[in-house]
């Protein structure tokens, strides 16, 4: 089995892409083996209403096609918004959606600001997982009009530390992975899984000893990024890196239990 954590749909303003409806992500999933993906839709990073792009991918996923079946909607939610917590509660509640995404570089609030944290505490309680993204595309490479803020490992500390009993999916760590002892230790007892899609997971067998077999998943970063290269870093780990077990934990079994599925 094989599942995606970190997958979207949508348009990003400053580049085209593609395979990136829920329909075109089926269809890659079909001829890639992926079983199940993690679905965020990228529209709701640029809306002002965010609740407007969770309301487009519940509809687009219900419309049939087997969508239902193999896509696991994530709300993305703006605490500093008006009217979150009726969006956070109809997302999850009258929509079904099974997880939720942050953005706080681009809605300009800090993980730690009283809002975030009371959101993610609220996710908690419902058993979900909340997903922090370490950047959505290399600023070397941006837009005049994209910001120009990445996280580096140590950026998502403060709400761990706020929130040490939440889930975290940490996607697409692209940047400096240093940390305190004490951080480290934080991040060691907290409940996180990290995708494999960020540039950062080069050397995916040493983070796996740094950080144990059970903090790592399948992740695509679609369509912004390549659809294969979090799986080759996966196939790719040497017999003294990862067994085949280790293997299926990395393909499906730690995204699963962090899921809930």
């Amino acid at each position: 089995m094989l599942i995606d954590i970190n997958a979207h749909v949508g348009h990003w303003p400053f580049k085209r892409l593609d395979y990136n409806t829920c329909g075109k992500l089926v269809e890659r999933m079909n001829r890639f083996g992926v079983d199940l993906s993690v679905v965020t839709n990228l529209n709701g990073v640029f809306y002002k209403n965010v609740q407007a792009a969770n309301e487009e991918l519940h509809a687009e996923i219900s419309s049939g096609g087997g969508r239902r079946e193999r896509l696991i909607p994530f709300a993305v939610i703006n605490p500093i918004y008006a009217g979150w917590h009726d969006d956070l509660e109809f997302s999850l509640g009258r929509m079904g959606m099974q997880g939720v995404r942050l953005f706080p570089q681009y809605h300009d609030y800090r993980l730690a600001d009283p809002s975030c944290v009371e959101l993610v505490k609220r996710v908690r309680d419902r058993g979900l997982p909340v997903g922090l993204t370490f950047r959505m595309v290399d600023s070397r490479q941006r837009s005049w009009l994209d910001i120009e803020e990445e996280w580096a490992l140590k950026d998502v500390i403060p709400i761990v530390k706020e929130v040490p009993d939440a889930k975290y999916l940490l996607l697409n760590l692209a940047n400096g992975i240093e940390l305190s002892d004490e951080d480290e230790g934080l991040l060691r007892r907290a409940d996180v899984v990290f995708d494999t899609s960020g540039r950062s997971i080069t050397d995916l067998g040493g983070l796996l000893r740094r950080f144990g077999t059970g903090r790592f998943a399948h992740g695509t970063h679609s369509p912004l990024l390549d659809y294969l290269t979090g799986l080759l870093r996966i196939e790719a780990l040497r017999p003294d890196e990862a067994d085949e077990e280790v293997k299926k934990k990395l393909r499906s079994g730690n995204a699963a239990r962090i899921l809930g599925l």
